[in-house]
Parts: structure tokens; sequence; C-alpha cells
């Protein structure tokens, strides 16, 4: 059984929530919370498989709730909203805070698409209670040190650009990256990060934000220059183009069904660039970017992935090491240092 806990200020939204769910034969509901204070206790003394959180609640929002229940008692958590969750800033303040994924709240058994989106509703809470959560420490005050850079696999060249492929738990995971990367960081930076149509505008906004190099939406034939990030837009793939200089844009087929594709990414790198190349595979669910990963190793070229303790989904990188294809494993707050020392 999946035990559920649902946390809503609404009585009429949470006890529809529940009802969805406990409708489930395979889901039991354990708590509902009526606040975010009381969806952390109830976190902390019942400790469910997944959490259903809003966002605007008394005493405690969901954000903050999010925050604390990632530090105290992990736990999958969905965001069920009645905001606008197109909202670029709303997403992505939820999935920084920890949540795995937002959805709007089914409109009720009078809405023409209540259907539809409680089934959608349903099979995310179920597929988000199967992920495997890592406990998220506090903030500290001050920076901490690197760890030392570990050996560059002698195999490969220096790489002429680096690759990331990342899905659920993505984007907080290269906001601390890009955060990281020093200002004259020599290399091109390609990103595919799953996420939801309309999103890429304001992920690479967010990014930017936050990061010392230039971060913005990829543009078919831009030249590839050091110290610029560029995010795959919504529902194309990116990739190299076959000089090797200049960014490639292609509404070929979903791979894996995923357009953008991190496989993609990394097979026009490994045909482009060869052994100049760096694939770095970050937290999500299923193996994107494997088969990829496997044709820059044929290559000559480098292979990161990041180690199951930070990853807050460990599908993605687990199937580049159990497939042999990792020259480095690495937690989280290691990998900026760690590509700033192989570049």
């Amino acid at each position: 059984m999946i035990r559920a806990l649902v946390a809503d200020d609404s009585p009429t939204a949470r006890s529809l929530l529940a009802a969805l769910l406990a409708a489930d034969p395979e889901v039991e509901v354990v708590g509902e919370a009526q606040d975010g204070a009381e969806a952390v206790e109830l976190a902390r003394r019942h400790r469910p498989d997944v959490i259903t959180m809003d966002i605007q609640m008394p005493h405690l929002d969901g954000f903050q709730a999010t925050k604390r229940i990632m530090t105290e008692a992990p736990t999958p958590i969905v965001i069920v909203s009645g905001l606008d969750v197109r909202d670029v800033a709303v997403s992505l303040e939820a999935l920084r805070a920890g949540a795995l994924a937002i959805l709007p709240k089914p409109g009720g058994p009078g809405s023409t698409q209540f259907e539809q989106e409680s089934r959608h509703f349903v099979a995310t809470v179920r597929a988000m209670a199967r992920v495997k959560i890592v406990r998220r420490s506090r903030e500290a005050p001050v920076a901490t040190p690197s760890p030392p850079p570990l050996p560059i696999p002698r195999r490969a060249a220096r790489p002429e650009v680096v690759g990331v492929v990342a899905s659920t738990g993505g984007p907080a995971a290269l906001h601390k990256i890009l955060a990281a990367l020093p200002r004259d960081f020599p290399r091109p930076v390609l990103v595919v990060q799953h996420i939801a149509i309309g999103f890429a505008e304001g992920l690479a906004h967010w990014l930017d934000g936050a990061s010392k190099l230039d971060v913005r939406v990829a543009q078919h034939g831009t030249r590839l220059e050091p110290g610029v990030v560029h995010i795959a837009p919504d529902n194309r793939h990116l990739g190299v183009s076959h000089d090797g200089g200049a960014v490639l844009l292609s509404d070929a087929p979903p791979i894996g069904g995923f357009r953008p594709s991190g496989t993609f990414l990394f097979e026009s790198m490994a045909r482009s660039l060869g052994a100049a190349s760096l694939g770095l595979v970050l937290t999500g669910m299923g193996r994107d970017g494997a088969d990829g990963l496997r044709a820059i190793r044929q290559a000559g070229g480098t292979v990161v992935a990041q180690d199951e303790a930070t990853s807050d989904v460990f599908g993605m990188p687990a199937a580049a090491i159990n497939e042999g294809l990792a020259d480095l494993v690495l937690p989280l707050p290691a990998i900026a240092s760690q590509l700033t020392e192989i570049v």
C-alpha cells in the first residue's frame, strides 16, 4: 500500500483529494493536514510514502513546509495548488524547495476535465511515491570548502564542450552547479532538462540570475563560446553542429519518449567532438542519456555522474553507473569544482 498524506487548508479541497486517493485500492490516506505546520508534524509522525501539498496555507505555506519536511522527514512531495502552476516562478520555487512535481487542483466533479485531471493526479502521486528521496541539509550560513579535485581520467582529452542531462530534481541541482562555476569557466555548457512545455525560458532566466555565466535558451546556429550555458528549448532536441562549433536544434522524433533528449545531445557531441566531449548526468527518473553516454565513452570522452546520496531520484545516474559508463561519480557539491578541474 502507498501511504499518503494530504495537506490543504480548504476542507473541501482536502476532502476531495483524499477521496480521490482513497478510491485507489493501492493507496491509503494516513493523515490530513490543514496547514503547513501540521503537515510537517504529520510527516514526522506518520512517515508517509508521499505528500500532496497546497501552497497557500496559514502558519506555514507549502514552500516552507516542503523545505522543512525535506530536512526533517524526507518524503516525495507533489504540490497540488489552485495557483497557476504554469507560472514559472511558482513552479521553480516549488522544485527548488524540494517538491518532485506540481499539479493544478482537479476542478471538482462538475468540471468537464474532472475525470482526466483526477486520473492524472492519482497517477502522479502513485509514481512519485516510488521515488527514493534524500535528506536535504539546511543551507549553511557560510560556504564550505570544495573537496580536493579527483584525478582526471587519463583516457580522455580535455573537453571542448560540457553536456548535461537532468530530470526530476534537476533544476535545483543545476542551480547549485551553475552558481558555483567560476566566471572564467573556459567551455560552453549545453543542458537538457526534462521540464514541462512553457518553462524553458523561465528556467534559463532563473538559472542566469544565480550564475556568473551567461545562461540562455539555445538558438539554432549560435556559435559555442566559453562561459555560455545553452538550455534546450521546448520540444526540440539540443546538440552540437557537425563541425563542433555551433548549437544544433532538431525536430527529430523523441528518443525514449523525450524531446529534448540527453541521448541526442551526447551522441551529437560524440560524433562532432569525439574525445573532447564531457557528458554529465544528474538526478532524474528513467535512463535518458545512457545510450548517448556510451557513444561518448566509445569516442574516448569523459562521463561524470551524480552520486546516489545527493540525487533526488537516482534513476538516470544509476543507469550510467550500472552500465559501466561513468569515469567519475561525484556528490552534487563537488561537481562544479571537478568540472572546472577537468576542463
